[in-house]
């Protein structure tokens, strides 16, 4: 077995929850009321000149308001930095023609604040492992004479012991829906499996496949997006049903689809790895997809056409990513993410770049080698290729225009070959 080093997040209970929970609910309002101004802000600046602020625009607007000194200084950056991705995502989804993409809410039920989660950096506490407890500071206006930071006794599971980890990143103190809890995240350093193989593995994130792998000793496998879609069908008709976007009906449904989702996302993650570990793979290969909402020819946001945009941004590339990364760790598997610039329209076995080579979204047609490959599988063994560019056997038309196919079975909760699959 190896080591190595990861990032994990502990859930903790909090054992004096009656002693700390008036102190911790001010700092969840004070968040929630941050979060308020900052919209606000975000808001007019939007409605007069068109633009979001980003995170450095926002804490320099907002460090002299008096809500900002609700909490520490480390702990309002992280609401407004959380605040500027979430309308930055929005406007991501709104360019590219997702016309039900909505930003983020005014943070208000009734008369009432709800109870944001607070994150605490390095600077903003004190972990005392010994006796089990977190002191978490409170911003400057909410400091009382007798103290200015709340002490919470915590209990982890009994397999985790946090005197013996690598380092603490952050903690957060999170309203679970009925009490507060504290999140720890951690650097822990971990037993792994020896990696089962010196093998490369291409993977292509793509709007019909939503992954396509090519491995290096030549055959390659299709995992179709017909599962997602089908969700994002069912749930869509069903919330439109709904008499009010923001009722408990509504908040169910998108609950549902999200925890779906999820389960997708971490079948196909492990299912991936299980594959790697049967070929003897070490290294896995992702195309990085942060630009590619972006047009470099064009330089604007590209246009995926109506339903494209609206699968595009309906995905957690990132966290797909994070989820293969993590348990690809565990089996000894490295991941590395490389450009997926000119990937796509590229041959494989050539080389020849051009555009009118991928003459439909499911075929490649080299015009100068006469290589014949499903498009997304060409790209994924063009990524593969930017770690492993040597093969390791001749390559054929066969493997590359003809790829395994697994779709998830909802009945198993898995992934099966498409022939196995009868609904």
């Amino acid at each position: 077995m190896a080591k190595q080093v990861v990032t994990r997040t502990y859930t903790a209970s909090i054992r004096n929850q009656s002693q700390v929970f008036d102190d911790l609910d001010a700092l969840g309002f004070a968040a929630s009321k941050l979060w308020n101004v900052g919209w606000w802000v975000c808001d007019r600046i939007w409605s007069e000149i068109g633009h979001i602020p980003g995170h450095s625009e926002l804490t320099a607007y907002l460090k002299t308001h008096e809500r900002y000194d609700d909490l520490h200084s480390q702990s309002s950056q992280r609401v407004l930095q959380e605040l500027a991705e979430a309308f930055n995502g929005w406007y991501g989804n709104r360019s590219n023609g997702d016309t039900n993409a909505n930003p983020p809410g005014y943070r208000k039920h009734g008369d009432d604040h709800p109870r944001s989660t607070i994150t605490f950096k390095a600077a903003g506490f004190k972990l005392d492992t010994q006796y089990e407890r977190v002191r978490l500071s409170k911003g400057s206006n909410l400091k009382d004479s007798w103290s200015d930071f709340i002490l919470c006794e915590y209990q982890t599971r009994p397999d985790v012991d946090l005197s013996a980890v690598e380092s603490v990143q952050q903690v957060r103190a999170v309203w679970n829906g009925d009490e507060w809890e504290l999140h720890i995240v951690c650097k822990v350093e971990i037993d792994v499996a020896e990696a089962p193989g010196e093998k490369t593995v291409g993977v292509d994130l793509g709007i019909n496949n939503f992954a396509a792998l090519a491995y290096e000793d030549g055959h390659a496998e299709l995992y179709p997006l017909n599962c997602l879609k089908q969700d994002d069908y069912y749930f869509s008709k069903r919330l439109s049903r709904c008499d009010d976007s923001d009722s408990e009906q509504a908040t169910r449904l998108h609950q549902k689809k999200s925890a779906r989702r999820t389960h997708y996302f971490h079948t196909l993650s492990k299912h991936i790895v299980e594959r790697c570990v049967e070929e003897g793979v070490g290294t896995i290969v992702v195309g990085d997809l942060s630009g590619i909402r972006e047009d470099d020819e064009a330089d604007e946001v590209k246009d995926w056409g109506p339903h494209g945009n609206l699968d595009l941004h309906s995905w957690a590339f990132d966290r797909f990513t994070d989820l293969l990364t993590y348990k690809a760790e565990m089996e000894g598997i490295t991941v590395e993410e490389v450009s997926e610039r000119n990937t796509s329209k590229s041959c494989s076995c050539c080389g020849r770049e051009r555009d009118a080579n991928r003459v439909e979204r499911g075929l490649y047609i080299c015009d100068e080698c006469e290589t014949v490959a499903n498009a997304d599988v060409n790209g994924a063994e063009n990524i593969r290729q930017k770690v492993s560019p040597s093969p390791s056997e001749d390559r054929s038309n066969g493997w590359l225009a003809q790829p395994s196919t697994f779709l998830f079975d909802k009945e198993a909760g898995a992934f099966a070959p498409q022939e196995q699959v009868t609904s």
